[in-house]
């Protein structure tokens, strides 16, 4: 990737470059090194990996990208705090006033305002700090922490911790303090003084463990911050879950387990799947998602889009509890409707299913029946044969038929016996509709009967000719040759006009009077495209 020089290459050369930048990219060839013997990263763009040419680079390099230009006075040291270098016997002109320092003035000084100052006194002269003087760059004057000293945080540590000895013992005094009390009253006390008593020790037993791990305690306690970069609050929610807890991606170390995704931290798989369920405690994301409350939401989130593709104002996002809200009242409308259509068919046809209960007998799964059987396990007697079922479905009765489809058969239909009707997804009618079909049939027949008897009284109707200017023509047509032969002039003539536009009069008259003469004209002239001789016709 980073050339050494801008020098020509052959289209041989140019190709083998090529072939080896793919092969670093791909990591089966080793990346590139630069003159101190570092990789160089095959990703980088060529802009960025090239030298420019005036830097006359010899090797492969990514100096030109750094800074090469360093100044020697930046440094990254820091004031020495409470230092002095010189302590002075009596005072000296320019010196501060109250201490006698040379290093500050009077309004600078940090010592304490003597009554009367060193400038007059001339005794007690306090030493000349240490001054400094540092050229920072441009991230050392930017560094916050610079110059801070990291032994200081340990006054913080011995705070906090004498807070929590405090703490500890006074816990301890109030117990004893309690149990001394306790000890004193003895059982004189009522069972409900006693039993506050023992409210107020449980509270006052406060395992040491669990004052030290208090921090871990408020793990749901959401901290605001003020002041941001963009300028609002912010909420953090911190210790989300118990560190002691395995992580998911530990529970099995082996590579060809479930997979994990480190940028969303799903796993979608079981990774223990050979595991006893009852000792697992993560099932994989796939078993959380089709399971408990998950489904609740997917079915919530599916209805707010459609609803919202019907026209209703309804988004999850935006108004949560109105898309709940308006879920909810979906669901009893469609439980009520169901009652409802259910109601109205029972009403309607019936419910069979509750009109012929079984047996308390086989209810209960209890009968007197006494079976008796030899030592092959075959029934002697008491009960008999069963009939083997084969693998289709069968006594399945539908639409409140009493018998199954096929149990009838007439004009070459089948149909159910219970109501002699041939169409397979009709309900059934029982007797009245045997009777309502009957008496549909009888009244047909007396109809057909009827049209029979008046069609063989009425007088017979002359059969009509064929038009003459239809597609069949009468074996008796008889033409008069000379009309003829003028339609057939005729036709000739209205044929070139139609070729040619000009030859049209300007005043046309039609004739719509069309003699058998000019029909036969008009078939003779007639191009036949099927015909194949049509070509040698005209």
């Amino acid at each position: 990737m980073a050339t050494a020089s801008v020098a020509f290459k052959s289209r041989e050369d140019h190709r083998k470059q090529i072939e080896l930048e793919e092969a670093r990219k791909a990591g089966l060839a080793p990346a590139e090194l630069d003159e101190d013997g570092k990789e160089i990263n095959p990703h980088i763009p060529q802009y960025m990996s090239s030298a420019p040419w005036y830097l006359n680079a010899e090797r492969p390099s990514l100096k030109h990208q750094r800074k090469w230009k360093s100044d020697p006075n930046y440094t990254k040291s820091w004031y020495d705090r409470g230092a002095k270098i010189h302590q002075a016997d009596k005072y000296r002109k320019g010196a501060c006033e109250n201490c006698g320092a040379m290093t500050h003035d009077l309004k600078s000084c940090m010592e304490r305002p003597r009554r009367v100052g060193a400038k007059w006194t001339n005794t007690h002269i306090a030493p000349d700090e240490k001054i400094e003087t540092f050229e920072l760059d441009y991230d050392g004057k930017r560094d916050r922490w610079n110059g801070y000293d990291a032994s200081t945080y340990a006054r913080v540590i011995e705070r906090y911790e004498a807070r929590d000895e405090a703490r500890k013992k006074y816990l301890k005094e109030q117990q004893l303090k309690k149990l001394e009390k306790s000890n004193q009253n003895g059982e004189e006390e009522d069972a409900d003084a006693a039993s506050d008593e023992d409210e107020e020790e449980d509270d006052l037993r406060v395992d040491e463990a669990k004052v030290d791990e208090s921090k871990q305690m408020d793990f749901a306690k959401v901290e605001k911050r003020v002041r941001t970069t963009g300028g609002g609050s912010t909420g953090t929610v911190r210790n989300l879950r118990i560190r002691e807890d395995t992580a998911k991606y530990l529970l099995n170390l082996d590579v060809n387990s479930a997979h994990y995704d480190p940028k969303t931290r799903s796993m979608r798989e079981d990774p223990l799947p050979d595991a006893d369920p009852n000792e697992k405690f993560y099932l994989g994301d796939n078993q959380y998602r089709n399971s408990g409350q998950a489904l609740e939401f997917k079915e919530l989130n599916i209805h707010a889009w459609e609803a919202f593709e019907k026209g209703q104002d309804v988004h999850m996002q935006a108004a949560p509890s109105q898309a709940e809200l308006v879920h909810k009242s979906f669901l009893i409308r469609s439980e009520e409707l169901k009652h409802q259509t259910k109601k109205t068919i029972i009403e309607k046809y019936g419910n069979a299913a509750d009109e012929d209960k079984p047996p308390r007998e086989l209810l209960l799964g209890q009968t007197e029946m006494q079976v008796e059987y030899d030592r092959a396990g075959r029934i002697i007697k008491g009960q008999e044969a069963a009939l083997p079922r084969s693998k289709y479905e069968e006594d399945i009765y539908i639409n409140n038929h009493t018998t199954v489809w096929g149990s009838w058969w007439k004009d070459h239909q089948w149909g159910f016996k219970c109501c002699k009707q041939t169409i397979r997804n009709s309900y059934c009618t029982g007797a009245a509709g045997i009777e309502a079909a009957e008496a549909a049939s009888d009244l047909m027949k007396a109809n057909i009967a009827r049209k029979e008897a008046s069609t063989e009284d009425a007088a017979p109707v002359e059969e009509k000719k064929f038009a003459s200017w239809g597609t069949d023509v009468p074996d008796d047509l008889v033409l008069d040759e000379k009309l003829l032969a003028d339609a057939l002039k005729k036709e000739d003539l209205r044929k070139r006009e139609e070729k040619d536009e000009r030859k049209r009069k300007y005043n046309v008259r039609w004739d719509d009077e069309v003699t058998e003469e000019d029909m036969e004209a008009y078939r003779m002239k007639k191009v036949h495209h099927d015909d194949p001789m049509k070509d040698f016709l005209h």
